[in-house]
């Protein structure tokens, strides 16, 4: 059976508001709830309240079960400790929180309208919220506690009230970031580049100048595993992907970079300080040897934030020679993908080999004509492919495949056997890679 205790006559009216307290915080007493004080029971219960608030969103709210899990027991949760700490304080001190945290009320709700969550979950939230924190605070309240209680009530209501307040206006700022001034100037800017077209207007009205030249990179973005996970809106894991890519691109770039990017891919064009070397090929012109790792390690970084595999094409250019630049980044992207590259940053340079044998003519069709008896056998072809990739060392070949290495010398002499070329000669190796490189390029699609 609960304790009583008498009723304590507080300092500050209980039916004063906290507006009324604020004005007056000399004054302000602590609500004690069950024998203590009500900021010390919330800061005690900070991890049982995050937990039970993100049960409760799962519960009533359907739309945040679609939300990818790391985002559940991550950001959200962690988001969720925050308020209540804020709560506490406005509890302890009879003020409200500090503005930082309405910031950070109306932040999150932009991300929730980017992610497409509609303002009704994302303001029923805060009222879960302090539900939840409202019946933790009170299940263990004595007979005696009545004025402390309602003026704990009103504390909360204005907390409620400020949060809602934020989180509108941080979901209005979501939905409007699409339609921003400042981007639509840029993509405008962007669409003279790629268009060839003279760009100096366009690039007053995004408030910037020309650069000396740009590196074109042509993205492709793998599937984040949340896409395909049961249970998971494909749509908000792919946004939440390419917001944080882009995020860190942005950062890494100093917001400097012009973008159009899908969840699969798409175009960056970085500013050069200084002009390509058009000497070799116009389309291609070289920069500075420090540019090309810099890039290499901003894309691999922003890889790991988005949490998938990235790779890109890249080629430099002045700005008037953007198109070909972006034309010969994306057939780069395209022998990378096809040969199997591993991700990241990739320069005609790099495949200097396979895109010459990949170009189309006679003579790759005849090249790649010269594995067809390999067809029916797709182990032959496989095996060829992997004893190749692995330096035409027949062990590691055999550990690729899970086979003994007598199978694996077998399969090799039936290949030569089959198409004329032996893998174990050194003048059949080079026939043999350009075969494979042809025919590689004659079933991939383009990769745009």
């Amino acid at each position: 059976m609960p304790t009583t205790r008498p009723a304590a006559v507080p300092t500050t009216h209980p039916t004063s508001s906290p507006a009324d307290a604020a004005d007056h915080p000399a004054q302000w007493r602590v609500p004690v709830i069950g024998g203590l004080p009500a900021d010390q029971r919330l800061l005690g219960g900070v991890r049982e309240l995050a937990t039970s608030v993100v049960a409760a969103l799962l519960d009533r709210v359907p739309v945040y079960r679609r939300l990818p899990r790391e985002q559940l027991t991550g950001e959200l949760t962690r988001d969720t400790e925050r308020r209540i700490r804020a709560l506490a304080h406005a509890v302890r001190t009879g003020l409200p929180a500090p503005a930082q945290e309405f910031t950070a009320v109306r932040e999150t709700a932009a991300r929730r309208a980017e992610e497409g969550l509609p303002l009704d979950a994302v303001l029923l939230a805060h009222h879960l919220g302090l539900e939840v924190c409202w019946e933790f605070l009170t299940r263990d309240a004595h007979a005696g506690d009545a004025a402390d209680l309602l003026l704990l009530n009103r504390l909360l209501l204005d907390q409620l009230r400020r949060a809602a307040t934020a989180a509108c206006a941080g979901y209005l700022d979501g939905q409007r970031s699409a339609g921003d001034r400042r981007s639509t100037a840029r993509q405008s800017l962007l669409t003279a580049l790629l268009a060839g077209t003279p760009a100096e207007e366009a690039a007053a009205r995004a408030g910037t100048e020309l650069p000396a030249g740009y590196a074109v990179l042509c993205l492709s973005l793998a599937d984040h595993p949340d896409e395909h996970s049961p249970g998971i809106d494909p749509g908000i894991a792919a946004r939440r992907k390419l917001r944080r890519f882009g995020a860190e691109l942005d950062h890494r770039t100093r917001q400097s970079a012009l973008t159009a990017l899908t969840p699969s891919g798409g175009l960056v064009l970085v500013p050069l300080d200084a002009p390509p070397d058009r000497s070799a090929d116009p389309s291609d012109g070289t920069v500075t040897e420090d540019v090309w790792p810099q890039l290499a390690a901003a894309l691999a970084v922003a890889a790991r934030a988005a949490d998938v595999p990235v790779l890109a094409g890249a080629a430099a250019a002045v700005p008037a020679e953007v198109p070909g630049a972006a034309a010969l980044a994306y057939e780069v992207l395209d022998v990378a993908r096809a040969f199997g590259r591993p991700p990241g940053l990739h320069r005609l340079d790099d495949v200097l080999l396979e895109y010459q044998l990949t170009r189309p003519s006679r003579a790759r069709s005849r090249l790649a004509a010269l594995l067809e008896p390999l067809v029916d056998g797709g182990e032959l072809l496989t095996t060829l492919r992997t004893h190749l990739a692995g330096g035409l060392n027949r062990r590691h070949t055999a550990s690729a495949l899970h086979l003994h290495p007598n199978t694996v010398d077998y399969r090799l002499r039936r290949i030569a056997v089959l198409t004329g070329l032996d893998p174990a000669r050194p003048a059949d190796v080079l026939r043999i890679t350009a075969a494979i490189a042809a025919r590689t390029a004659e079933a991939a699609p383009p990769a745009r």
